[in-house]
């Protein structure tokens, strides 16, 4: 029998999701029938989390910390809830969120690997290194990211502030960080998809400035897989 696998943050009928397992797990364990769990943002099908941060609200008497080893005793091992605390009653994990921090990992080895394969994206083709932690620096700053979203989204805005962009090789695997306010619908797997392009020569570095002034999604390069994406860190205090 092939196991269920979770598709993602969201809750959706009739479909295995992040939000209503942890919803479940705490409903059992308050006994309170109305929970509502809000995180800090969506994460996709396949996308990671190391760092994700969600509130809800509850009477329970259970003391807050006991709540991660309660909560992980009830749900599937693929969720791991690593600690608890109590907030102030007008906190909210979305809204009040001052900083994220995405991570994007790439295996640049020839066969890449089999235990690591839903974890990271292999990109077997030779990649200009020196090139791409160029093409990095050019994101970070206030921009108008729309050449670098996907449809879907429903922000009103596209300028977003990217605080640092680094880039990192450790042996075989690129690690891309970005950490700024806010990301839109696959911007950070779409701007990784254009410094791989960048890598690979399909795009100039100093290209990128033009393309970011432009606001064409069709000038700027793929999305990436999901499966290599992980939202490392939410930060609430400036």
């Amino acid at each position: 029998m092939m196991e269920k696998i979770l598709i993602g943050w969201q809750k959706q009928p009739n479909k295995l999701n992040i939000q209503g397992e942890i919803e479940e797990a705490i409903k059992q364990i308050t006994k309170e029938e109305k929970i509502e769990l809000i995180a800090s943002g969506r994460t996709d099908a396949g996308v990671h989390a190391l760092g994700q941060v969600a509130n809800f609200k509850t009477n329970s008497k259970l003391p807050v910390e006991k709540f991660p080893i309660a909560i992980n005793s009830k749900i599937k091992k693929s969720i791991v809830i690593k600690s608890a605390e109590e907030v102030s009653e007008d906190f909210h994990s979305r809204y009040h969120c001052k900083r994220k921090t995405y991570r994007y990992i790439i295996n640049n080895s020839k066969y890449g690997t089999a235990i690591y394969r839903k974890l990271e994206c292999i990109i077997p083709q030779k990649l200009n290194i020196e090139e791409m932690e160029k093409a990095i620096k050019h994101f970070e700053g206030e921009h108008d990211f729309k050449a670098f979203k996907s449809t879907g989204g429903n922000n009103k805005s596209n300028v977003r502030t990217i605080y640092s962009a680094n880039l990192k090789k450790d042996n075989d695997r690129i690690y891309l960080e970005f950490t700024g306010n806010g990301f839109l619908y696959n911007m950070v797997r779409i701007i990784s998809g254009t410094i791989v392009d960048v890598g690979l020569g399909k795009i100039k570095q100093e290209e990128i400035p033009n393309i970011i002034k432009q606001k064409d999604r069709q000038k700027a390069g793929k999305t990436l897989p999901a499966h290599g994406l992980y939202l490392v860190k939410v930060e609430y205090e400036e």
